[in-house]
C-alpha cells in the first residue's frame, strides 16, 4: 500500500446562503473552475487522474455530474465524478481520493466539494427520503433532542454561540484563514461572521425550532423515555447556511512538498433520530483504527452542527477549548453541505502547521444518522 499526502487545498469564502448574499449570483460551476484554476497556478498539474466533488443537493444548477463538468469546461485534463453522502460529502470525496491514491490506483486525484445552498436549497431534490418519518424530522429538532436528553442548558448552547463567533473574528482579523482562501468577485472573507456578537444579543433569541408541527411527535415515539423536547437552539447556536466550495490535491510521489499525509479515515452511522451525533463516533473510530487516543490530536476542525453537539464531542472526548475548532466554526461561518468538509480539512492543514502540531481530526455529522471523520499528519 502507498500513502496518500495533501499537497494543496484550496476554498471559496463562504457567501450567506440567501438573495443578495455574496456568492448567490455565483454558479457552482464557477466556483469549481475558479479553484481548480487557482490548483493549477499553485501545483503546475493541469490534470489529474480523478476529480471527485462531494454535493448533496445534485439537480439543476448541481445536476449532471458536475465534477466532470468543470473538467470539461476549464480543460482540466481529468474524468470527474460527483458524490452523495448529504453533509459528509467532501469529507468522503477525500477519503475516496486517499483510497485511491493509497491503493496505488491512482497517483493524483483532487477531491473536495461545492453547495450553492442559494441556488438549490435544502430538501429541493424531493428525495423519497424526506417523506420517511426520521427523513423528515428537522435537524434543528434532532439537535434539540440531544441536548434535552444530554442535559445542556440554554445558557451552555448561548455561551458556545458566542465562543464561535468571537474566534472566527480573531481569526479573520489575524489572517489564519488565508492561506487556503481563493477570493470569488468581490467577496475575500466568510459573510456571516459577526465581530459583534455579544452573550446578551443570543440569550434575546427566540428557539428557532419550536413550532415545527408533527416534529416532537417523531421524537416522543422513537425515544419513549422523553416526556418532552427541549427546544434550546437559536439561530445564533445553529450552523448558518452558505455558499462555498473546496479543493483538495491528494496525491503521492508529487514534485511538490507534502502538507499532510492521510493517516486515516473513518464513516459511522448512529440513530436516526439524534442524527447528529455520527460525526463523533466517526472521529471515536478513525482514532481507534491508528491507534491514537483524542489526547494525541492537537487539532479538532469538527463541523458545528449546532451547539449541543460541539458540547458532547468536548465533553465526552475531553477536548478542551484550546484544540477544538480554535479558529471558529460553521455556526459562526457557515455550512455549505458538500463543501464543508474540504473547507474543514483545509482549516486542520492550515492550523496544524501554524501550531507545528502532528494530528489534526477534520469530522461531520450529516442526514439520516451518517458521519464521516479524516485524520491528518503534518508533514
Amino acid at each position: 500500500m502507498s500513502e496518500a499526502y495533501v499537497y494543496e487545498c484550496v476554498r471559496t469564502p463562504r457567501g450567506k446562503a440567501r438573495p443578495g448574499g455574496g456568492l448567490a449570483d455565483v454558479t457552482p460551476l464557477a466556483m469549481l473552475e475558479g479553484l481548480l484554476a487557482a490548483l493549477v497556478e499553485r501545483t503546475g498539474l493541469r490534470g489529474a487522474d480523478d476529480l471527485v466533488v462531494g454535493c448533496a443537493g445534485q439537480h439543476g444548477h448541481q445536476g449532471g455530474n458536475l465534477a466532470r463538468t468543470a473538467a470539461l469546461t476549464t480543460g482540466f485534463d481529468s474524468p470527474g465524478m460527483t458524490l452523495n453522502r448529504f453533509c459528509t460529502s467532501g469529507i468522503d470525496a477525500v477519503s475516496t481520493a486517499a483510497a485511491l491514491v493509497s491503493s496505488g490506483s491512482r497517483r493524483t486525484v483532487v477531491a473536495g466539494g461545492v453547495e450553492s445552498v442559494s441556488r438549490v436549497p435544502m430538501f429541493s431534490d424531493r428525495g423519497p427520503l424526506w417523506s420517511l418519518p426520521v427523513g423528515s424530522l428537522h435537524m434543528g429538532v434532532a439537535a434539540d433532542t440531544v441536548a434535552t436528553l444530554e442535559g445542556f442548558t440554554r445558557e451552555e448552547l448561548d455561551a458556545y454561540g458566542l465562543r464561535t463567533q468571537t474566534l472566527a473574528a480573531d481569526a479573520w482579523a489575524a489572517g489564519r484563514h488565508a492561506r487556503s482562501l481563493v477570493p470569488v468577485s468581490d467577496l475575500t472573507h466568510d459573510e456571516h461572521v459577526r465581530p459583534g456578537a455579544t452573550l446578551g444579543a443570543l440569550a434575546a433569541m427566540e428557539p428557532a425550532f419550536a413550532a415545527t408541527p408533527g416534529q416532537d411527535e417523531i421524537v416522543l415515539r422513537h425515544l419513549p423515555e422523553l416526556d418532552s423536547v427541549s427546544h434550546l437552539h437559536t439561530r445564533g447556536t445553529s450552523p448558518s447556511l452558505c455558499d462555498a466550495a473546496g479543493l483538495v490535491l491528494v496525491g503521492r510521489d508529487l514534485d511538490l512538498p507534502p502538507l499532510a499525509r492521510v493517516a486515516g479515515a473513518a464513516t459511522a452511522v448512529g440513530d436516526p433520530v439524534t442524527m447528529l451525533t455520527a460525526g463523533q463516533l466517526a472521529v471515536e473510530r478513525v482514532l481507534a483504527e491508528a491507534g491514537l487516543s483524542p489526547d494525541d490530536v492537537e487539532v479538532f476542525e469538527f463541523a458545528e452542527a449546532f451547539a449541543a453537539l460541539c458540547l458532547k464531542f468536548q465533553r465526552d472526548l475531553g477536548v478542551g477549548d484550546d484544540r477544538f475548532n480554535v479558529n471558529g466554526g460553521t455556526i459562526a461561518m457557515g455550512h455549505a453541505f458538500g463543501a464543508t468538509g474540504a473547507i474543514l480539512i483545509a482549516a486542520c492543514v492550515d492550523e496544524l502547521h501554524r501550531r507545528g502540531a502532528r494530528y489534526g481530526v477534520a469530522a461531520v455529522s450529516g442526514a439520516a444518522g451518517s458521519g464521516s471523520a479524516v485524520l491528518l499528519e503534518r508533514v
